[in-house]
């Protein structure tokens, strides 16, 4: 691969492609079958500030599917981007567009899933082996539409560590208009390794990201994989333009509630957890009005009170199947009295050691893409 270097000059009054950097500060990652439009909407009600977005959706889904059940959203997630999985032109130029015109404020493209079900359909984290084609790609999506276009990516295929591969790839999008980068800083292995092992046994290099930074000043920068914390993220930060989280910030949401004043300096006057699920139990009313089963959307609120009094009361009640079957936005109130009478009574412990949010399937949530 011929080495890339960027241009000093590059024009960078492009067709818009980027916004501020500063709306990549603290982003949350895509997740499959997690940051669906419930979880995005009580992700909200604990920070106004971080950068939601959707579950990956296919160029076919988009096209073929019903869009309402696939891209519906709330005004209140805003800002929230869609990302977008596929490999041909045209197509994601047309789903660019639906996206942009139902109101997503950023198109992102998935370079990053290693799933063989991803790869099968030749897109996601294979695609780094195809600059030419991410680029037209990515030239497309943003003739189609005006909010900013960017890419999610892995820093390298296999075991080859080479940091001309990542720097020729973003380079060859960077010369196509590109201007953000979301690079999860772990290589995608392709022969085998489940979407989790994907995320646990290539190593973290973070140090990427900074060259990249250095090699493309005028890019926005965001660095996502191996974060488990807030604090994590703050002290990562200094010399890239933000972070991203996914599972740190599904299982323990409250750390949300931080985003606003520890890493966008506003005032701490955040709602309490208690104020969340009276937010959350309108949410609830209204979502079943239309059809929506209650436990749809408490499944993304089991973490809420990780590490506090009451945390064993309130999952115990949420995911009761029992309780949950034919149930309304009631529970919730009824699991926020169970979380103060368990506080009163001295109850502190979380579920034993090891037991986390359970997902639609049960264990962790799949890679963040």
């Amino acid at each position: 691969m011929p080495m890339h270097a960027p241009a000093p000059d590059a024009p960078s009054a492009v067709a818009p492609s980027s916004g501020p950097a500063d709306d990549w500060r603290f982003c949350v990652a895509p997740m499959m079958d997690w940051t669906d439009r419930h979880c995005r909407v009580f992700h909200r009600q604990l920070s106004r500030r971080a950068r939601l977005y959707t579950e990956m959706v296919t160029t076919g889904a988009v096209l073929h599917g019903d869009l309402e059940r696939l891209l519906g959203f709330d005004d209140i997630e805003q800002p929230v981007a869609l990302q977008l999985g596929g490999s041909e032109p045209d197509a994601l130029a047309r789903s660019a567009r639906i996206g942009a015109e139902r109101g997503y404020s950023e198109i992102n493209l998935n370079c990053g899933c290693p799933s063989e079900r991803v790869q099968r359909g030749a897109f996601g984290a294979c695609l780094m082996a195809e600059p030419a084609l991410v680029a037209d790609c990515v030239k497309a999506m943003r003739d189609a539409v005006s909010v900013p276009v960017t890419v999610k990516h892995r820093i390298g295929l296999g075991r080859d560590e080479s940091y001309a591969f990542v720097r020729d790839f973003v380079g060859t999008l960077h010369d196509a208009g590109c201007r953000v980068f979301i690079v999860h800083a772990r290589n995608a292995w392709l022969d085998g390794l489940s979407p989790k092992e994907n995320r646990e046994v290539p190593p973290l290099r973070h140090a990427v990201a900074h060259r990249l930074k250095a090699d493309f000043p005028d890019a926005t920068l965001v660095l996502n994989g191996g974060l488990a914390s807030l604090d994590e993220a703050l002290a990562a930060e200094p010399g890239l333009d933000g972070t991203m989280l996914g599972r740190a910030a599904y299982h323990d949401p409250w750390l949300l509630a931080g985003v606003d004043a520890r890493v966008y300096g506003e005032p701490d006057s955040g709602p309490t957890r208690a104020e969340v699920v009276e937010r959350m139990i309108g949410h609830a009313a209204r979502a079943r009005a239309r059809g929506v089963p209650l436990r749809s959307i408490v499944r993304h609120m089991l973490g809420l009170y990780h590490g506090r009094p009451g945390a064993r009361a309130w999952r115990r009640t949420l995911s009761d199947s029992r309780l949950l079957a034919g149930a309304d936005e009631g529970l919730l109130a009824r699991a926020l009295r169970d979380v103060e009478a368990a506080t009163h009574a001295g109850e502190w412990h979380e579920p034993e050691a090891g037991v986390r949010a359970a997902g639609p399937r049960g264990g962790d949530p799949r890679a963040p893409t």
